[in-house]
């Protein structure tokens, strides 16, 4: 589904060049759970832009779904991130005074989706994560987990291939962190493919593999078989 062959990026600031990749490899299949770790700096934050389409590398090679984005402009890179990704963020980017139903809807506002069809999908998507008792309650309202939860039913009502999570245990305390672990874990298990970010390595060990950059290089790529039961997130 997404393979990358000696990924690089370079920014350039005044005449100070800074290379944030420097040579990336590897492939993800369709399907599988994947959390790229790194400490801060690493360049996994601007990996993750890459592969997201929210920005171009400077070197090397993207295809998605066997598609190389050098042959896609702004506006279908736009299109494929729109129909096939869904992303999760830290911040949860909620509009706090929308209800939990409104912010779902998001998405779906520019799609000629049916308003009969468009509002199943709100509704599934916000089952999906156990919110149907908080689908008419303002964002705002919220605890940090169901806010999160909110995110991934946002994520989730386009029906995407992939989903991005940047970091979306990073604001919560552990509870609602292994909650909104568990529901990600749940998407994988129906079949989604999760891009994960992040640094903490007991929310890493819920994926199927752990890809590590360091420097901007790939310092390790492992599968991992763990048991996810009774785990506690720190």
């Amino acid at each position: 589904m997404i393979e990358v062959n000696d990924l690089k990026k370079e920014y350039i600031e005044e005449d100070t060049s800074t290379l944030a990749l420097r040579g990336v490899t590897f492939s993800i299949k369709q399907g599988e759970f994947v959390s790229i770790m790194g400490p801060s700096g690493s360049g996994k934050s601007t990996l993750l832009h890459i592969l997201s389409f929210l920005d171009r590398p400077t070197g090397g090679s993207y295809k998605f779904q066997g598609k190389s984005i050098d042959d896609m402009t702004d506006q279908e890179l736009a299109h494929v991130r729109n129909k096939d990704m869904g992303f999760v963020f830290q911040s949860f980017n909620l509009l706090s005074r929308l209800t939990v139903y409104d912010n779902v809807e998001i998405p779906l506002l520019y799609s000629d989706i049916s308003s009969s069809k468009r509002k199943k999908l709100i509704e599934d998507a916000i089952k999906a994560v156990g919110l149907e008792e908080k689908i008419h309650t303002e964002a705002g309202r919220l605890s940090g987990g169901q806010k999160q939860r909110v995110a991934i039913a946002r994520a989730l009502v386009t029906d995407p291939n992939v989903i991005f999570a940047d970091e979306p245990t990073g604001n919560l305390d552990s509870q609602s962190g292994l909650q909104v672990m568990e529901i990600l874990e749940m998407l994988n298990n129906k079949g989604r493919t999760v891009i994960l970010v992040t640094h903490e390595t007991q929310t890493a060990e819920f994926a199927n593999r752990i890809i590590r950059i360091k420097d901007g290089m790939v310092e390790s790529d492992n599968a991992i078989t763990a048991n996810h039961n009774h785990r506690d997130l720190k």
